[in-house]
């Protein structure tokens, strides 16, 4: 028998979105939404289908709650599975379900997948990363009842939880995995994970970092000459899956695996230190947050507060906004919890079209530049007030500031000014406590935001570098478009210089500027932002303790020598190298 050649090893980049090295057998799982048969029903059987309808919502809820309490049990992040409830009860779908059932005498699994289909396909219109991800959301929900509709379940599974099907461990593959089906998995046999699909926004990213599995997404398109059984790596770090490694590549990772666990137990002396660079300069390290189940694990990790409480959640998957006591009681437990340092809470910052599904059907031509942030909370000033209620009753129980985001003129500013001074009058004649003299910033966002920075800074306590979306408006890049993702750069000599301006626009009005973009985790970067003067930085949680390191080991002397020689710099790869060179010298071993 003539022996097979060893394949060739492959590598496919991705974005990676839970850190951590993984390498065995892979498995290619994951079921695509399927369309039922259409069949017009008589009129009896028609009757008859509500009844069933209703049988498989409960169904449906109980599977769907039993996923929450599972990771309930293990800390995980639970917070996803309430708003898939939401979406499973969401009256417009049912009721456009049973109408369609009623007028058509089509069968419920086809009304249920018609309208699921639709809400789907509108939400992966919008441009947002990060609600085009909640298609991923209505898509898992849709999928976990129309099985139940249908009496079935996954191979080998009565909870529509998506396994392996073989009882060794495994790297997973898939086009797209679901929230459920990521929780699901059994942890004890699943190494990592990789899909074609995807972004660091996603639910299904969020909760890989929650169960600390190294994941992989946006891969595009698995290799041709993938067999299961086929050894695969994964590294989350990089953002990097490797098909059929050879002997010398798995020696490599090895390597780095051992130099990987030797940094994470170093680091972890320094949870309840302060984040000071080598020449004694004090930052402040806060966290992005998103959900209130990552409050714990930051605050053991030693953030200094949440420099970034994202609010979009709260309003996801209902047709409006939760009402002023769920709000005010979400935000207190993040003062509560962070104390003393308090939180930054960023006002909604999503546009009109993901808020009310009516809407879907006409999107807008163009919503990166379109109603979002600060513009829609000012067209909708009953419902900013409400927020600003909320974020000020909870500001009596523990430090509380807010920013508002996408500040593109000093008008937006003064009228968003003006609706928190009628907030605290309405609250002044309810009788509510809360912090009078709350601190208010401006998301640094836009272009025209940093060339009118002296005049913001007048009027605001502090300045919060939104870096993810001041880089895609400075290079005029679209991230997530394939085509040229590869021109949005961080270190692009224009993104520094913006930067720069809006921190010693800041420092010339006596107030403090932050980064809470994705820069800020960057340790590449990190002495930019000390050479550059930048008072805090809010980072992702897993990146804590790695850059308060970092920082330790940086002098601010030569960081300031560094940000002046980058005034030469013509392109972001003579910017990324300078940094590089001398990160590198500084904490070789953080740059795994």
């Amino acid at each position: 028998m003539i022996p097979t050649a060893p394949k060739p090893e492959t590598r496919l980049h991705g974005i990676g979105v839970s850190p951590g090295i993984a390498v065995g057998p892979a498995e290619r799982v994951g079921r695509a939404l399927e369309e039922p048969e259409r069949l017009i029903l008589e009129q009896d059987e028609a009757e008859a289908e509500p009844a069933r309808l209703e049988a498989a919502l409960a169904t449906t809820r109980d599977q769907i709650l039993e996923l929450q309490r599972a990771l309930e049990s293990e800390e995980g992040e639970t917070t996803i599975f309430d708003a898939h409830l939401l979406i499973l009860e969401d009256s417009s779908i049912l009721n456009e379900v049973l109408r369609l059932v009623e007028t058509q005498r089509k069968s419920v699994d086809w009304a249920y997948y018609t309208v699921s289909r639709r809400y789907i396909e509108s939400l992966r219109k919008i441009d947002d990363p990060y609600l085009r991800e909640r298609a991923v959301d209505i898509e898992d929900v849709a999928k976990r009842l129309l099985r139940n509709l249908r009496h079935e379940g996954r191979e080998g599974s009565d909870d529509g939880v998506l396994r392996p099907q073989q009882s060794d461990t495994k790297i997973l593959l898939a086009h797209d995995l679901s929230p459920s089906d990521t929780v699901g998995l059994d942890r004890s046999r699943v190494l990592g994970f990789a899909t074609e699909l995807g972004s660091s926004t996603s639910h299904t990213a969020i909760m890989a970092r929650s169960l600390n599995i190294p994941a992989v997404v946006a891969l595009h398109e698995l290799p041709d000459d993938f067999s299961v059984g086929d050894i695969v790596l994964i590294d989350g770090y990089r953002g990097l899956v490797i098909f059929h490694p050879s002997p010398a590549t798995l020696a490599e990772y090895e390597t780095l695996r051992e130099r990987e666990r030797s940094v994470l137990t170093d680091l972890e002396s320094l949870s309840d230190e302060e984040t000071r660079t080598a020449d004694g300069r004090k930052v402040i390290l806060s966290a992005n947050i998103e959900f209130l189940e990552e409050l714990e694990g930051i605050v053991s990790r030693g953030a200094e507060g949440v420099g970034l409480y994202r609010t979009e959640f709260l309003y996801l998957g209902r047709g409006e906004p939760r009402d002023e006591a769920a709000q005010s009681e979400n935000y207190r437990r993040v003062a509560e919890a962070t104390h003393p340092h308090g939180a930054i809470i960023r006002t909604l910052d999503v546009g009109g079209d993901k808020l009310c599904p009516e809407l879907y059907e006409e999107p807008e031509p163009n919503p990166f530049l379109g109603w979002r942030g600060i513009r829609l909370s000012l067209d909708r000033e009953e419902e900013f007030r409400v927020q600003l209620r909320a974020i000020l009753r909870a500001s009596a129980h523990g430090k509380v500031r807010l920013m508002f985001p996408f500040l593109s003129t000093l008008e937006e500013l003064r009228d968003a000014r003006r609706q928190l001074e009628l907030a605290k009058e309405e609250l002044r004649s309810e009788g509510v406590p809360f912090d009078e003299k709350i601190e208010v910033g401006a998301m640094i966002e836009i272009p025209s935001a940093v060339l009118i920075a002296d005049h913001l800074a007048r009027e605001v306590d502090f300045f919060s570098i939104g870096s993810n979306d001041l880089i895609q408006y400075t290079t005029a890049v679209d991230r997530i478009n394939d085509r040229v993702a590869h021109l949005y750069q961080p270190t692009h000599p224009a993104v520094i210089s913006m930067i720069r301006e809006t921190v010693e626009a800041a420092h010339r009005h006596g107030i403090w500027c932050g980064i809470c973009g994705e820069v800020a985790s960057d340790l590449v970067l990190a002495p930019v932002w000390i050479g550059l003067g930048v008072d805090e930085l809010s980072v992702g949680g897993a990146q804590l303790l790695r850059m308060r390191r970092a920082i330790s080991r940086l002098d601010s002397a030569p960081c300031r020598e560094l940000t002046e020689r980058l005034r030469a710099c013509g392109t972001s790869a003579e910017v990324h190298g300078l940094c590089l060179d001398l990160a590198s010298r500084a904490y070789p071993e953080l740059l795994l």
